[in-house]
């Protein structure tokens, strides 16, 4: 997925890795995250309709399953657990960002 494309999909990694990339017109493409077999990546965009925020490219070889928002609202219809497993991985993501951004405050000091 390119930053900046509309989504209305996410992405689940079968195999291999990708990596999540994101440009700054100030730094350039910047190095987010590597994810592996089993992460998942460009969810927020089945939940709103905004732009992608990153490029998530394969680092190597990859399989990665393409689920649209009606699959995944299905999905979750199916086992509502599901739901559960992708909040946590999501506050997950913001916790670890929330740190950064104040790691990053802390060397500004």
């Amino acid at each position: 997925i390119k930053q900046g494309e509309m989504g209305d999909s996410m992405y689940v990694v079968q195999g291999g890795r990708v990596e999540v990339l994101q440009d700054s017109n100030k730094a350039g493409e910047q190095h987010l995250a590597f994810l592996d077999t089993g992460d998942f990546f460009g969810e927020m965009a089945v939940f709103e309709k905004e732009m992608r925020s990153a490029t998530v490219r394969a680092a190597g070889e990859a399989r990665v399953l393409r689920v649209d928002k009606k699959a995944l609202l299905t999905r979750i219809r199916e086992d509502p657990l599901l739901a559960v497993n992708l909040l946590k991985t999501m506050s997950g993501r913001i916790r670890h960002l929330n740190a950064e951004v104040a790691r990053h405050k802390k060397t500004k000091l």
